[in-house]
C-alpha cells in the first residue's frame, strides 16, 4: 500500500511539533509524514475499524471495542507533565519494535501520521497534544497504545 502524504509545512497540526518547550529536531520531523485524507482512510479502514471513525464511536465487531484486546491500563499524564521526556516505563516494557519500525499514530479516520518508533519515542508528548483517543500501531507488529483524554493509556495486541 503506497501513501500519499500531506507536506509538513502545509500540515494543519503542524504546530504540536513545532512547540516552544518541545522542540522536535529537524531530523526528526523529516520522519513525521502526515497522510493525505485518502491514505489516512486507508490505514484506519484496514487496521483499526472499517465502521467508526473515531475512539469514541468503536463498537461491536471493532478490535479496540474487546476488552481483551487491552491487558493493562496505565497513566500517562504525569509522565507528560514531568521534566523527564521518557516514555511510560510500561510502554517501553510492552513495545520493544526496532527503531526504524514505521509506526501510524492514529487521532481518528482521516488523520493519521506516520512515522518512525524511535521518533514517536523521542517525541511522544507533541504527538499527545491532541489526546482525544490516539492509537498507535505498526503494520508489521501486533502490540498497540491507545490514549485516553482522562491520562490514562492502554497497552494492547490488535485484532
Amino acid at each position: 500500500m503506497s501513501h500519499s502524504y500531506i507536506p509538513f509545512e502545509s500540515y494543519k497540526r503542524k504546530w504540536i511539533f513545532n512547540h516552544k518547550d518541545l522542540p522536535v529536531s529537524e531530523d526528526d520531523k523529516a520522519f513525521i509524514m502526515p497522510l493525505s485524507d485518502k491514505s489516512a482512510m486507508e490505514v484506519w479502514n484496514k487496521w483499526i475499524s472499517n465502521k467508526s471513525s473515531r475512539a469514541e464511536q468503536f463498537s461491536k465487531g471493532d478490535w479496540p471495542a474487546k476488552q481483551d484486546a487491552w491487558s493493562a491500563t496505565e497513566h500517562w499524564q504525569s509522565a507528560w507533565d514531568s521534566i523527564d521526556n521518557q516514555l511510560p516505563d510500561a510502554i517501553i516494557e510492552h513495545i520493544q519494535w526496532p527503531d526504524d519500525a514505521k509506526v501510524y499514530f492514529c487521532y481518528e479516520k482521516y488523520q493519521v501520521i506516520e512515522t518512525r518508533w524511535d521518533v514517536f519515542v523521542r517525541n511522544w508528548k507533541c504527538f499527545l497534544f491532541f489526546d482525544d483517543g490516539p492509537l498507535l500501531i505498526s503494520p508489521n507488529h501486533k502490540q498497540t497504545l491507545m490514549f485516553e483524554q482522562n491520562g490514562q493509556y492502554k497497552l494492547g495486541i490488535r485484532g
